[in-house]
């Protein structure tokens, strides 16, 4: 089945794309089964994953994805069904995964430290049956309301991915141990244990399979703005990006690459670069649960890293730590970094550290997520997020008449075009046709420039949209759960910069009659439910919001306000 992408817009980037980097690249006729298949194949006997010193080949890989996905058969998963995963960066994560997808069924990636207010929204919407969950927040999903649709709860603990001397330790009569095997494991009552799935037989041959142009995934976002909405990704989007990704760096070596997994595979940036991008690679992929300074570096010293995806904080700490501790980073030849403005102090901190490229890249879910980048040599702009992927188009266009191109060097909207943009929002066709036109453009709600030889640089964003710490941040979801404060009268939250890049959540609030501001109050009660990076930063008081004529809440005239007072 062949599957072509137009290309009609001129592209003057392609003139400025590293050495060896392709325009266009042929566009797979499998899914993502028949790409972890493959590297299955022709890596066997090679690592796949590395988990605190434990190691699974991709042969093991494969089999535990086979025998998971029979499980999950034999508990009436099937094609077009929708799994949800509750999971932290884990090995079963990966085998979970590609087990859904076996069956043709459909992943809904979850954070796993979402309260039950912020993942019952989600459920909700999707649907999910089954759910496969970290047992240390299993609790949380059987929390929600009992009308909502889940009927298997299938527990992970993550320690059985463990070295058994770690698995040892952590049973050990002492706080310290304790105090680990209490923040890895919890036990889950009345669920499925994941290792039962794996006591089943391999999947049969037989059974049917994807196809490239079936709905693979649905990432939750803000999108450009309001409500979580669960963005349709097909086998096609992520193996595609995936595939632009190994173009964009043509001197990778298949099968010796070591790729560290520090983001989380829930969101879209460390799904794509670790689940899918470093498989295709056949690279070992070294996952931590979270980012630590301490792990990534320990890890670094017996496997070090060839290519570490990341975003803007965690360079500048791992860079700072790697000096201060004198550990050798030299091995990373390639990072890139994504979701949030990359400063350029970071960037020379970085490569004075590793000797090895930091280059910037722009993405968003609905793209799969990559679909701009840095080129990885000499050419790259300090500033700018890069050029198209090959196989991508963009425009900068008009925001109020988008059939109307902006000349050279002048701000507008982004437009993208490509293979990997998005199928359109669950169950949503008004918000999807907002922003996926007709002839296949996606409005991205973004402001750009683009110069004479094709780079780009973000000037603003259309909507108010907070990033922070690379995930997005609806103002919506948090003022409703300021605005519940007993002393809150109303809320308007906003994005201002951060000491570190990127922007803090920050919530203006008009206190009750009599009520007086006490920050501490109100960040703590937004910690019961919101996750952590939704919590505002800072809470200010305000006499009144400033309004529109309809009485709307005007954030930006809120953030600019709030920018001028601190200057």
């Amino acid at each position: 089945m062949s599957i072509d992408t137009p290309v009609s817009t001129p592209r003057p980037w392609l003139s400025s794309y590293a050495e060896g980097v392709p325009s266009d690249i042929d566009l797979p006729t499998g899914s993502l089964v028949d790409l972890i298949e493959s590297s299955v194949s022709k890596f066997g006997r090679k690592v796949a994953l590395e988990f605190f010193g434990s190691e699974t080949t991709y042969s093991e890989l494969g089999e535990q994805i086979d025998r998971a996905a029979e499980g999950l058969r034999r508990l009436g998963v099937k094609h077009g069904d929708r799994v949800a995963l509750v999971l932290p960066n884990c090995p079963q994560h990966i085998a979970a995964f590609y087990a859904v997808l076996r069956l043709g069924a459909i992943v809904v990636e979850h954070n796993p430290l979402y309260t039950p207010r912020e993942l019952r929204h989600q459920f909700e919407d999707h649907g999910a049956t089954v759910a496969i969950v970290w047992d240390k927040v299993c609790e949380t999903i059987q929390k929600m309301p009992d009308d909502l649709a889940v009927s298997t709860l299938i527990s992970v603990d993550l320690t059985h991915a463990m070295p058994l001397s770690t698995r040892v330790a952590l049973r050990l009569p002492i706080k310290r141990a304790r105090d680990s095997r209490e923040a890895l494991h919890a036990k889950a009552r009345h669920t499925i244990e994941w290792e039962s799935l794996l006591q089943n037989r391999r999947i049969k041959k037989s059974v049917p399979r994807p196809d490239v142009t079936d709905l693979a995934l649905l990432q939750y976002t803000s999108g450009t703005t309001g409500t979580p909405k669960g963005a349709m990704l097909t086998h096609l989007n992520l193996h595609v990006n995936a595939l632009q990704g190994r173009a964009w760096v043509p001197d990778m070596t298949e099968g010796t690459e070591v790729v560290y997994g520090v983001l989380p595979m829930f969101h879209a940036y460390g799904l794509t670069l670790c689940l899918t991008f470093a498989m295709t690679l056949g690279a070992r992929l070294v996952l931590l649960p979270r980012f630590d300074v301490d792990l990534v570096l320990q890890a670094a010293k017996k496997h070090p890293p060839t290519f570490l995806p990341a975003v803007p904080p965690i360079y500048q700490r791992l860079a700072q730590g790697a000096k201060d501790r004198k550990v050798d980073l030299t091995s990373i030849r390639v990072s890139l970094s994504g979701a949030m403005n990359l400063p350029v102090s970071t960037v020379e901190l970085w490569e004075s550290v590793t000797g090895g490229l930091l280059v910037e890249g722009y993405g968003l879910t609905e793209t799969s997520p990559v679909a701009l980048a840095n080129p990885v040599g000499p050419t790259r702009r300090a500033g700018s997020i890069g050029l198209p992927f090959p196989n991508t188009e963009i425009r900068v266009v008009d925001p109020e008449n988008v059939d109307v191109d902006r000349p050279v060097g002048e701000a507008g909207e982004l437009l993208i075009r490509g293979p990997q943009v998005f199928a359109g929002y669950w169950r949503k066709p008004d918000q999807t046709r907002d922003v996926l036109l007709p002839d296949g453009w996606f409005r991205t709600g973004d402001i750009v420039s683009m110069s004479e030889d094709g780079y780009v640089s973000v000037v603003d964003r259309m909507k108010e949209l907070i990033i922070t710490g690379g995930f997005n941040v609806s103002p919506s979801e948090v003022e409703d759960a300021v605005r519940d404060h007993p002393s809150v009268k109303d809320v308007a939250v906003v994005g201002l910069p951060g000491e570190k890049g990127g922007e803090e959540v920050v919530a203006a609030v008009v206190l009750k009659p009599g009520a007086t501001l006490d920050e501490k109050a109100i960040r703590d009660f937004c910690r019961d439910h919101l996750t952590a990076y939704k919590v505002p930063r800072r809470v200010v008081e305000l006499d009144e919001l400033p309004t529109s004529l309809i009485g709307k809440v005007l954030r930006r005239k809120v953030r600019d306000d709030l920018l001028a007072e601190a200057e």
